[in-house]
């Protein structure tokens, strides 16, 4: 078994490998509803700190297909909260093909769908970066769990992506202060 110190390290390797060209982070979720709201969450720890596109697309990222594309990002990266029966917070990265079945998700289509045609449509490298969730539930609070996972990967990011003032895309604007 892999200790949390193996587990960040492999984590940023593959992060470092995989960012590259022009990155677009979208944030998935919904802060009323706790871990949910992780996508969210490391988007506005990552607003004006990053030269990288970010995008807050609530709980219906298909509804942002075309300002996705519209990015023209070579590496679009998804921020979710996701099951995949780890441990609350884990965290994983995960690609289109293993988010059916094996996850659940509070989206409207399944996002294996929309990340097979964003991958065909931008030929950009599609993945997501998961958090294992906690509670969903409605008007429930981020477990400790799960916040701290966003801010370590809200620094993660900074650390690997370029410095600067980070574009954002038009989408959903966050509601109320950070939790």
């Amino acid at each position: 078994m892999r200790d949390g110190t193996t587990l960040h390290m492999e984590l940023e390797d593959s992060l470092r490998e995989r960012l590259r060209g022009k990155v677009l982070l979208v944030g998935i979720g919904n802060p009323m509803r706790g871990d949910d709201g992780v996508g969210p969450q490391i988007i506005a720890v990552l607003e004006g700190r990053i030269k990288a596109e970010l995008l807050d697309v609530g709980e219906v990222p298909e509804n942002y297909a075309g300002r996705i594309l519209g990015a023209q990002a070579d590496t679009i990266v998804f921020l979710d909260a996701a099951d995949f029966q780890a441990e609350p917070g884990d965290m994983a990265i995960l690609e289109s093909d293993e988010m059916t079945g094996s996850t659940t998700s509070t989206h409207r289509i399944p996002l294996s769908v929309l990340w097979r045609y964003l991958q065909e449509r931008s030929h950009a490298d599609v993945f997501a970066l998961g958090i294992q969730p906690s509670q969903l539930g409605l008007g429930e609070p981020m477990s400790a769990e799960v916040w701290s996972s966003a801010e370590y990967l809200g620094e993660l990011l900074a650390e690997l992506l370029p410095k600067g003032d980070a574009s954002r895309v038009p989408g959903r604007e966050l509601d109320g202060p950070r939790p």
